[in-house]
């Protein structure tokens, strides 16, 4: 029988009875906003405008990146009323269903075409739909109005990054209008998410629907996978909310309002001292979820690497823990990287879904915890693996799918096509940021250029900081030639060149 979501019931957000109102929410502009349709960009007719790949002998990979766009394009829909989604997006193309952390990494790779269609604004349907206590559901009907959940659903509501979504925005766009805008609406979310979803030593909980991580083998005998939070601390929940607290701060910072996240300051203490000192094994060197009992489960999952992008992992043990990404017994597979280890009895050669498939969200993620600590040629390594093993399944089959297998070159089980969805992170972004080496820094107004290939490779048509640059690098002989760059529209911006051990700064 087909699924149809108008059968499933419906959660307005003005049907709940509130006891709090966060008065973050009174500043939240998008509840009043109106749908403001406009006419959706063609792809046939945009492609042009589109930032342009240059990268000699791989006109495969350039392929992929320009069928990414398409598909993306052909998910745009529009604002409406009857939903009040107040902004055109684009659609996960999933069910008919926006979700939440879909829609976060969606706008990651589209805010290289923002000057085309302001990707970002998928965002702002979420926001248009907050409780008057700051609740956020996960998963919005897009045929008429209503949540998926009750927010006193276990699996209502996350994984919280929006902030990390606005901020990758602001890295390139430097809009310090959008950050003022969505402040209070995180700040408020926040909040909800620390009064309701932590235990008594201040640590988070969730559910592997809502963590989105499914049904990785998470929780103990007896509860479910999906929709259980098991009485578990939740490390990949504790370190979104980290990184929640820092982004906040960093925000506030720009737009001056610095007091109101004083608080943030705390939960980070508290959270960094918790997960490090009661979820951390040393003779594992690996961090796990924590049961009800305080023992931990042992349970080696990709999630344990939102602690890098959060930056809880101390030096002294960064090496070790990094090492199981280089590990082949691990998690270094043909395929990389599986979101469950391959030495975990539930480990499933086609994946399984999240028993071992390879994903473009926990992917980027671990690249951009690999970069935070410095470990440029692991991230380097691991991103040409995965952009050439789906460059490869492309050529086979003409698609992207919604995950990959670890062990075999071809898609995943239980795996969408036509996915872009969060799988355009491989082919635009991992090809731009890791592989290509060309990291954005649009509130410094600087780029820093990790130059790793020998061919000829870069970008033209790049849009940073308000105006269209390229980026050039030319074929150079060996890794230690200095590199001969061409750079064009880059004045007031700062490139920082790094090359096989040696630095170069072009102002």
């Amino acid at each position: 029988m087909a699924f149809d979501p108008k059968s499933m019931f419906r959660f307005p957000r003005d049907k709940e009875p509130y006891v709090f109102e966060n008065p973050y929410v009174d500043e939240n502009t998008f509840l009043k906003a109106k749908a403001s349709p406009k006419a959706l960009p063609k792809y046939d007719e945009i492609k042009e405008l589109l930032p342009k790949p240059v990268w000699d002998g791989h006109g495969d990979a350039l392929d992929c990146y320009y069928r990414t766009w398409q598909i993306a394009f052909a998910n745009l829909k529009s604002a409406s009323e009857e939903t009040r989604f107040v902004s055109d997006y684009i659609d996960n193309a999933f069910f008919s269903f926006s979700f939440m952390w879909d829609s976060c990494f969606m706008v990651m790779f589209g805010k290289y075409a923002g000057h085309i269609f302001d990707f970002q604004k998928t965002l702002d349907n979420f926001y248009s739909h907050q409780h008057k206590d700051g609740y956020i559901t996960r998963q919005l009907f897009q045929s008429d109005d209503g949540a998926r959940f009750s927010k006193d659903d276990p699996a209502s509501t996350g994984p919280n990054i929006f902030p990390w979504a606005e901020w990758e925005y602001y890295c390139i766009t430097k809009d310090e209008e959008r950050l003022g805008k969505v402040f209070p609406v995180l700040l408020a979310y926040h909040k909800w998410l620390q009064l309701n979803r932590t235990w008594q030593n201040g640590l988070y909980w969730t559910t592997g629907l809502a963590s989105g991580m499914d049904n990785q083998p998470r929780v103990p005998e007896g509860y479910s996978p999906l929709c259980s939070h098991a009485f578990m601390a939740w490390l990949d929940a504790c370190c979104q909310q980290y990184i929640s607290a820092d982004i906040l701060i960093k925000i506030s910072g720009v737009i001056g309002r610095e007091d109101d996240t004083e608080w943030l300051k705390e939960e980070k203490e508290l959270l960094e001292k918790a997960i490090n000192e009661n979820m951390w094994d040393d003779k594992d060197a690996f961090y796990y979820d924590m049961l009800r009992d305080g023992s931990l489960n042992y349970v080696k999952s990709v999630g344990a690497y939102w602690t890098l992008l959060a930056g809880l992992v101390s030096n002294e043990r960064a090496d070790r823990f990094i090492s199981h990404l280089d590990n082949e017994k691990e998690f270094k597979r043909p395929f990389r990287i599986p979101t469950l280890s391959a030495d975990h009895p539930e480990y499933q050669e086609y994946g399984d879904y999240w028993r071992g498939s390879v994903w473009a969200p926990t992917n980027y993620m671990v690249l951009k915890g690999l970069d935070k600590y410095g470990y440029n040629s692991l991230a380097y390594d691991i991103a040409c693996n995965y952009l050439e093993n789906i460059v490869e399944v492309f050529k086979k089959d003409g698609t992207l799918y919604e995950n990959y297998s670890p062990e075999h070159i071809e898609k995943g089980n239980h795996s969408q096509d036509e996915f872009v969805g969060w799988t355009g992170l491989a082919p635009i972004n991992i090809m731009f940021e890791y592989v290509f080496g060309i990291r954005p820094d649009a509130q410094n107004k600087k780029i820093t250029w990790h130059i790793n290939r020998l061919e000829k490779h870069g970008i033209e048509n790049y849009y940073f900081c308000g105006k269209f640059i390229t980026l050039l690098c030319d074929s150079r002989s060996s890794a230690n030639e200095e590199p001969n760059i061409t750079l064009t529209n880059c004045d007031g911006i700062q490139i920082e060149l790094i090359w096989n051990g040696k630095r170069k700064t072009i102002s």
